[in-house]
This record gives C-alpha cells, sequence and structure tokens, in this order.
C-alpha cells in the first residue's frame, strides 16, 4: 500500500526560507507536489536537498525544478555534509529498502537538523512504522504521533539537546558493503559462461558479485557495470579496488542509458522485481529490451528471476532461442540469444 498523499499534506508545516531535507524519499507524492510548487500550502522559497539513492528518481526531480532543488547521496551523506544544514527532513518508509536505511536516514536527520529542527516519518505498520517510532525515541529524545489513517502514520522528533543525536550521527550506512552472495545470483554464476574477450555489462549490478566475476573471466575484455543505485556504485568500486581488477568500469545509470550507444558481447543480470514496496515485473522487462539493443547480433543474455515471473513473452519477443540453463525450485536462470531484427 503506497502512502496516502493527504496525511504528509495534514502534518507537515513548512514556512518561507527553509530548508527541506528529503531522505530517499523522492517519489513521495508530498515530496513531487513540492517540487512542483504544488503543495497545499501557500510557501516561497522552500529549497528542497533530495538525499537521495537512485539517480533516476533524483534527475526526474531536477528536471522539474533546477533552481530549487539540489542531489545528494543518501548513503554518505553524513561523511559529505556538515551538521545543523535544514529546517526540516521528510522521510517515507515505503521506500527504503531495509530497515537498516530507514535507521540510517533517522540518524541523517539528526545529524543535518538544526536545533528545533523537525522530522517527519511516515510509514505503514507492516512496514515498521511503530519500530522507527522507537528508534526517533531513543535518538532524539521525543516522539509524536501526528496522524493515523488506515494503518498508516506520520510521527514528528524535533531537534533538542539531546547526546544521543550526536552520537548516534557519526555512524554511516554500511548495508551494501554487508551484503552476501544470495541464492539467485549463485545460480547464475554457476550457470554463466563466459569467454575470455567477451565485452559484457552487469546490468543493476548491485554489490558487483556478476560484474566482478564476469572481469576475473574476461581476462582479456572488459566488464561494465551499471546501477541506478549510487550506493552499489560505490561499493561495487571499493570491491573492484580491493581485488585489484582494472578492466571494469562501473557508472551509475537509470537501466543501460549511460551506455545505450555501445555494444556488448553479453549481459548478466540479476533484476529486482519490487519498487515502492510494490512488486513489479516492469524493471526487468525493461532490462530485456534494452540488452537487445546494445547486444551485438551474435550477443547472449543470462538473467535470474524467482520462478513464478513471467519474462519468457518478453524475451520472445527481442530474441530468436531462449532456455532455461539453471536454477531450483525457486529460482531460474535463463539464456537468451539470436537477436531479432531491430
Amino acid at each position: 500500500m503506497k502512502l496516502q498523499s493527504s496525511l504528509l499534506d495534514a502534518t507537515v508545516r513548512l514556512a518561507g526560507h527553509e530548508s527541506v531535507l528529503v531522505l530517499n524519499s523522492a517519489l513521495d507524492p508530498y515530496v513531487r507536489r513540492l517540487v512542483e510548487g504544488r503543495q497545499t500550502q501557500q510557501i516561497q522559497d522552500v529549497r528542497l536537498v533530495l538525499a537521495e539513492d537512485s539517480i533516476a528518481n533524483a534527475e526526474a526531480s531536477m528536471h522539474i525544478a533546477p533552481e530549487r532543488v539540489q542531489h545528494v547521496a543518501f548513503h554518505d551523506y553524513i561523511l559529505s555534509h556538515d551538521a545543523g544544514e535544514v529546517e526540516v527532513a521528510l522521510m517515507n518508509l515505503l521506500y527504503q529498502p531495509s530497515n537498516a536505511w530507514m535507521i540510517y536516514g533517522l540518524r541523517v536527520a539528526a545529524h543535518a537538523l538544526r536545533k528545533g529542527g523537525r522530522l517527519y516519518v511516515a510509514g505503514a505498520k507492516e512496514r515498521g512504522i511503530l519500530t522507527i517510532g522507537k528508534h526517533m525515541q531513543a535518538i532524539f529524545g521525543n516522539c509524536e504521533t501526528l496522524e493515523i489513517s488506515k494503518g498508516q502514520r506520520v510521527l514528528c522528533s524535533v531537534k533538542e539537546d539531546n547526546p544521543l543525536t550526536s552520537e548516534k550521527a557519526s555512524e554511516v550506512l554500511k548495508v551494501f558493503a554487508e551484503n552476501q552472495l544470495d541464492e539467485g545470483t549463485r545460480l547464475l554464476l554457476d550457470a554463466l559462461e563466459v569467454k575470455p574477450t567477451d565485452q559484457a555489462i552487469d546490468l543493476g549490478c548491485g554489490a558487483g558479485f556478476i560484474g566482478l566475476h564476469i572481469a576475473r573471466l574476461a581476462t582479456r575484455g572488459r566488464v561494465t557495470m551499471v546501477d541506478v543505485s549510487l550506493a552499489a556504485v560505490a561499493t561495487s568500486r571499493q570491491q573492484a579496488a580491493e581485488q585489484g581488477l582494472t578492466n571494469v568500469r562501473i557508472l551509475p545509470s537509470d537501466g543501460a542509458l549511460a551506455v545505450y550507444t555501445e555494444q556488448f558481447d553479453l549481459v548478466a543480470t540479476n533484476p529486482p522485481f519490487h519498487q515502492g514496496g510494490l512488486q513489479t515485473t516492469e524493471i526487468a522487462e525493461r532490462f530485456i529490451r534494452e540488452s537487445a539493443h546494445i547486444l551485438r547480433p551474435t550477443g547472449r543474455l543470462y538473467l535470474v528471476a524467482n520462478r513464478f515471473l513471467k519474462y519468457e513473452p518478453v524475451l520472445h519477443a527481442h530474441f530468436h532461442a531462449f532456455e532455461e540453463v539453471g536454477g531450483n525450485t525457486k529460482f531460474k536462470v535463463l539464456y537468451a540469444h539470436g537477436l531479432r531484427t531491430r
């Protein structure tokens, strides 16, 4: 369930000339109206700072109002920005991929807010809003429930002289560095055939397991790794450097847009199938279409997916042949080749 847009409209109070920090929640309907200048309150000169992980979400907002919207990376905000710079912080739990991201968002707010500044957090009970409220109370020393409607809540904390705010703010987001190899990716790596000279791309690279594996095998080739997540890009770059791999480049990209004019021999991907807390096949289907565009005529695509997801019709529309080459009862690894006429 998506957050009812009326909740933040009814609870957030902004004054002119305030700075508003949006914590990885650029898709929130209220934030969208702030960006577009369609908020219900008559507010002038509000400056929006999007601490956003997704470059796609950030660029969409920047395109609408470049003069009022600034984008910074969510994952390293504390390390790269001074304390006490904003008056208001907003976070919607729907758009946070894990509990670690939610708690990190609270710590960013504790770091970024000036004394007297307000943090508003919106979310549903099933997304952990009650637990997050306890963390807000521990970090800020106060937490008030402003609104409850159909399982959704808006909570507010005020930055005071609480020693826990400075103590907790010293921590940074570590979730990607702690990633483990997931089952689907392991099955993909087991089935993947890499040639030494492959020009390959890991589409939606995440923590980098697939692309770095290919780089170790394509010793006379090159691997490009792309992801819409700035935290994923940073982690993959760190991993490549630590492993001493020089035949790798890692780029932030909304899908394959950053390399859409290039051609590759191999595409490998473990695409996400959740967006904004909802299940979707759109991301993987887009990755398949983009793979068909960037692959050479003899190129190959490897994709791993949950077994219940039906990507075969899209594969059939863009490739002459595809087959299952790995998997188990939960996952399937699909191999496609033989591009249809573009």
